[in-house]
């Protein structure tokens, strides 16, 4: 008889000390629909986890003289117009381009509808000068469409093809692709789910963003990438391919970013990682200065890659002795973190409640927002959809992940800045 969670969607893990065999552990199934079991060829997609090929393809094509990593990106992307972004810049996260997908999100978009890479690349064309200063670190899925742009631009060819042919192919990735087009199909993919209050539900959106995401692969191919990764490691005391670009302080202490990787440079702990979320998908690809490697794939969206890979690593280094196959057992025992609730949308009486304050528009964002009050409670709409406001304190207020903050009293609103995680700086103004 199986285990409940054998029902559930799961996970795939490996754990590879230097001079040993990998030690790998599968739970839950692949399709919930069709009862398949995760397994070592089973493919997930790694978001973010992704960004680290992207990085190391930039740097190949700088060494092959393609290009330069102190190239103003304006010389290869000539609609890119804040002129002193660099390739190295967009690389680092250091560029102060906002993230498109957040600017896309305030034009409404729902779960499915569909939006292209292109689309994505025109929000970010549309930005004339940087979110944050010169240097400062925002991390933005669009530094990485652009690099994707510029590979193609510099290859005269497409990133799933040139990945394949400069690195999945000679490393021996055959289970590993970008994917390109949502009706593509993946061999051997998982598909994603969401628990909910009335059983398991898809989390796929029909969106696919080479170059940030949508990378394809498995525990056993990022294996293969890790231990390539490792043997560019020349020196304990200097992180992969720093020699080309320098490691400089992200947006999560006391963590540095370099070349598509977060890094850990504390002596006593030194790696280098990157996590990935994508479309209920979760990934962590974690490799340390002494030849560790580390991989947890996900496809359940309650169960987070970057939580049970830290419970995976405490245990290993705490315990020097423990056998790494205990280790996984232990990680994959964690509860997971509960389903987010679907949030109610507003109905039609919702509106005759409030009192309209105007319509606003910003020309670094698609759309338009609306803001009314409600008794005392102020409301931002986006495209028929409400956020209720949490007043922080006078004229500033915080909803999902963003804060507002008006720049007079709400009976007079007639423009307000918003900042978003990864698109701050936004002024609205009254049409």
């Amino acid at each position: 008889m199986k285990a409940a969670r054998d029902e559930e969607p799961g996970l795939s893990l490996l754990v590879h000390r230097s001079g040993e065999e990998p030690t790998l552990l599968h739970t839950g199934l692949a399709s919930l629909e069709h009862g398949l079991p995760i397994g070592p060829d089973t493919a997930f997609n790694v978001g973010s986890v992704a960004k680290q090929i992207t990085a190391h393809l930039i740097l190949l094509a700088a060494r092959d003289n393609l290009l330069r990593l102190d190239q103003r990106a304006a010389d290869l992307l000539p609609r890119l117009k804040i002129s002193d972004v660099t390739v190295a810049d967009l690389v680092t996260h250091r560029s102060g381009i906002r993230d498109a997908e957040s600017l896309l999100s305030l034009a409404g978009f729902r779960d499915l509808d569909h939006y292209t890479a292109d689309d994505l690349r025109t929000l970010a064309y549309r930005q004339d000068q940087r979110a944050v200063p010169e240097g400062h670190f925002l991390y933005s899925n669009t530094n990485y469409l652009l690099l994707a742009e510029i590979l193609e631009t510099v290859h005269r060819t497409t990133l799933r093809d040139l990945a394949r042919h400069r690195i999945f192919g000679p490393l021996g990735m055959h289970s590993t692709h970008f994917k390109a087009d949502p009706r593509q199909v993946i061999p051997a993919a998982a598909s994603a789910y969401q628990a909910t209050h009335h059983g398991w539900q898809h989390t796929e959106v029909p969106v696919t963003l080479p170059g940030p995401g949508t990378l394809w692969t498995t525990v056993g191919d990022l294996d293969r990438w890790l231990t390539h990764l490792h043997q560019h490691w020349r020196h304990p005391h200097q992180l992969p391919w720093q020699e080309a670009v320098d490691y400089e302080p992200s947006d999560h202490e006391p963590y540095l970013y370099g070349p598509g990787l977060y890094a850990d440079a504390r002596p006593d702990r030194t790696a280098v990682f990157h996590y990935g979320h994508e479309q209920g998908f979760s990934a962590a690809a974690h490799v340390e200065a002494s030849g560790l490697r580390m991989i947890v794939l996900s496809n359940n969206a309650g169960l987070s890659a970057d939580r049970v890979t830290a419970a995976i690593l405490r245990d290993l280094h705490q315990q020097p002795t423990l056998a790494p196959k205990e280790a996984l057992v232990r990680a994959a025992a964690l509860e997971r973190t509960p389903g987010a609730a679907v949030r109610p949308q507003p109905t039609l009486d919702d509106w005759s409640q409030h009192t309209e304050l105007g319509t606003f528009i910003c020309d670094q964002a698609p759309g338009s927002l609306r803001l009314t009050r409600s008794a005392d409670a102020l409301h931002l709409w986006r495209r028929g959809t409400r956020d209720q406001l949490t007043p922080l304190r006078p004229g500033v207020y915080a909803s999902n992940g963003y804060i507002l903050t008006l720049a007079s009293s709400t009976d007079q609103a007639d423009r307000f800045t918003l900042d978003l995680d990864r698109a701050p700086g936004l002024t609205y103004i009254r049409q």
